[in-house]
């Protein structure tokens, strides 16, 4: 099988190669000055079509196409990564979550008994001191407020 100059062989997976922002610069400056692209992207050994990329998101970040620019996908991309991370961290809690609520819905033993005793509204009687409220001018309340107590 053969192959066209610069492509990879089928069998082989190319990763797009990452360049500095001032190597991009320079290449844009080559075309700008009238170099054509294919003889630019041949002489640097780059795809026309990088080139032509890097034009368009030039002319975005220089507000002469409409787009979005440069720092805004930045942000986007770190955005999208904290979103992932956050996910992530999420999963692995809901799974915790559901471990733990199996395990205490799968025992009995472990449901919570009333740690004092319950009056008939199921309410835990305390000891100590209650709250009672009054209504405004009944015997008890006038008793209270003639005691000095309310």
């Amino acid at each position: 099988m053969s192959t066209t100059q610069g492509e990879a062989p089928p069998s082989e997976a190319v990763m797009p190669r990452s360049f500095p922002p001032e190597f991009r610069r320079k290449v844009l400056d080559f075309v700008a000055s009238g170099r054509k692209v294919a003889e630019v992207a041949q002489l640097l050994g780059i795809s026309d079509q990088t080139i032509y990329v890097w034009r368009r998101q030039h002319l975005t970040d220089t507000g002469q196409l409409p787009g979005t620019n440069s720092s805004d996908l930045c942000e986007l991309a770190a955005a999208r990564k904290r979103i992932a991370e956050l996910e992530a961290e999420l999963a692995t809690q809901l799974g915790t979550v559901r471990s733990l609520h199996q395990a205490w819905s799968g025992s009995k033993s472990c449901a919570p008994k009333p740690s004092s005793p319950r009056g008939p509204d199921n309410r835990a009687l305390l000891p100590g001191p209650r709250l009672v409220v009054m209504q405004p001018g009944s015997s008890e309340a006038l008793r209270h407020s003639r005691a000095g107590t309310g």
